[in-house]
């Protein structure tokens, strides 16, 4: 059975692509994005699976 871990990150409007990408680059995948605690952020939830 798979097992996955799992975190929040807090996103920049203005930097998103690149907290994403460093974020892939270590094999976390996007599951979803939700507004964050002012308008300027966001919040990515993400997984992975455990090794």
């Amino acid at each position: 059975m798979k097992r996955f871990e799992y975190v929040t990150v807090p996103l920049l409007t203005h930097a998103t692509k690149q907290i994403l990408d460093n974020w892939g680059q270590d094999g976390w995948e996007l599951v979803s994005v939700i507004p964050g605690p002012n308008p300027e952020q966001l919040v990515a939830y993400m997984k992975r699976e455990k090794q």
